[in-house]
């Protein structure tokens, strides 16, 4: 028997990390709030201390504590999510906050509403999460549960293995940061 969304959400909540399904790619996963956790995850990634961290939350209702919203950008949002898209908003002053600086990082904050159970739920039970792909740093995203054991090892706690599988396409990434929504590229 493997491990059960509530099994990863305690992992978190104990400070460790996760990969996860979405509708896109395998996630890596720390809460959102935990700066050291984070800090461990950027490590493990081998990215750079500041490069930003999007964040999935389980619902649309959510992001709005995280960011200023335009009204534009809030039609996208009722529209689009959950989906694969990543959003870039403003980051709010409770984000600032509460959110690990890898996260919310200069003008802009990325936040994911994925398109799977299982990731929304884990989301729901561990407050926001990290949505980065579960692969080292400029390698390719892993595609199933064992490229990414390969990949991690024991420094991940918990994988989560749920279906539906994952598309193996990254989300695209939507500015909703200026009057209107401007696509990006790929994450």
């Amino acid at each position: 028997m493997g491990a059960t969304v509530a099994d990863a959400a305690r992992a978190l909540a104990a400070g460790r990390l996760v990969v996860y399904p979405t509708d896109t790619l395998l996630g890596l996963a720390a809460r959102a709030s935990d700066r050291r956790a984070v800090e461990q995850l950027v490590s493990l990634k081998g990215r750079a201390p500041l490069q930003p961290i999007s964040v999935a939350v389980s619902s649309t209702e959510e992001i709005e504590p995280l960011a200023t919203v335009s009204p534009t950008g809030r039609r996208f949002v009722r529209t689009h999510l959950p989906g694969p898209f990543t959003v870039l908003l403003t980051p709010s002053p409770h984000a600032r906050r509460a959110l690990a600086p890898s996260v919310v990082f200069g003008r802009a904050i990325g936040v994911r509403v994925p398109d799977h159970p299982v990731a929304r739920e884990l989301a729901r039970l561990a407050g926001p999460i990290t949505a980065t792909s579960a692969n080292p740093h400029g390698a390719p995203p892993s595609a199933t549960i064992a490229d990414a054991r390969r990949a991690f090892g024991r420094a991940v706690s918990v994988y989560l293995v749920a279906r539906p599988a994952p598309s193996l396409r990254p989300s695209a990434l939507v500015d909703l940061t200026g009057p209107v929504p401007r696509a990006l590229a790929r994450t």
